[in-house]
């Protein structure tokens, strides 16, 4: 479900084919950044309870590949460039495990990361209700509410197993003044306008800033760089 009126992700006027030829990069590719231009880079987290598809999504997203067997538990980093609105970016996505509790690491990545995906599934309550946790660790740690993220309720395809209406996500969704989708890693359903929304609204906090006169925030590479190396990194050569 697009609360936004869903638009192309990868350039305006182009529709998704949903094959899995696309301009997709993983961490150490191969590909030249040439051919999209110089482009900022975009420091995103996916949050979610264990199971309910945060990886699936970000490898749809990034591979249009939905993987059949993936443990849940382990962490991983993702790294490719698209087009957004024409604008090329580069996005650092950390998926990461689950369970909203409060971590020395956790710590690190959410002050280091610009937005965040909040995700549950459709098909477990107990998820849904966990996604107020993790809002709640964003702005415990970040402490302002204006933070970029996009709520996510995962597996729309199942919904004869659905424990979560569709009216609950968009009240929580309310709650947090943010954007919501509900998507299907499976069949990649709204996956491309969720990471579309968050770098808008990252765009559209820069652009607020510096209209208003105000120092644009800088994170230092480096740090999200030794941030990640904990991380497993997805390699994939260009086709």
């Amino acid at each position: 479900m697009n609360d936004l009126g869903g638009s192309a992700l990868w350039d305006i006027g182009e529709e998704d084919d949903k094959d899995d030829t696309g301009p997709f990069v993983w961490m150490e590719s191969t590909r030249s950044a040439a051919a999209l231009g110089p482009s900022r880079e975009y420091k995103l987290v996916m949050l979610g309870e264990g199971g309910v598809g945060k990886s699936a999504i970000i490898m749809q997203f990034i591979s249009h590949m939905f993987p059949e067997d993936h443990d849940p538990t382990i962490e991983d980093a993702y790294k490719t460039q698209i087009r957004i609105d024409d604008e090329p970016a580069n996005l650092d996505i950390l998926d990461t495990a689950g369970q909203a509790e409060f971590t020395a690491m956790r710590d690190q990545y959410m002050r280091a990361g610009e937005g965040f995906i909040i995700s549950y599934s459709i098909t477990d309550r107990r998820s849904f209700q966990e996604a107020r946790q993790f809002k709640q660790l964003i702005h415990r740690v970040r402490r302002t509410v204006d933070t970029p993220v996009v709520l996510v309720g995962n597996k729309s395809d199942l919904a004869h197993l659905r424990q979560v209406s569709v009216e609950e996500g968009r009240s929580l969704a309310r709650e947090f003044q943010c954007p919501f989708f509900e998507t299907s890693a499976a069949f990649r359903y709204y996956i491309d306008d969720v990471f579309a929304a968050l770098v808008r609204q990252i765009r559209q906090r820069e652009a607020e800033a510096a209209k208003g006169g105000e120092k644009k925030s800088r994170r230092h590479h480096s740090f999200w760089t030794r941030l990640k190396s904990p991380f497993r990194r997805k390699q994939r050569s260009e086709h």
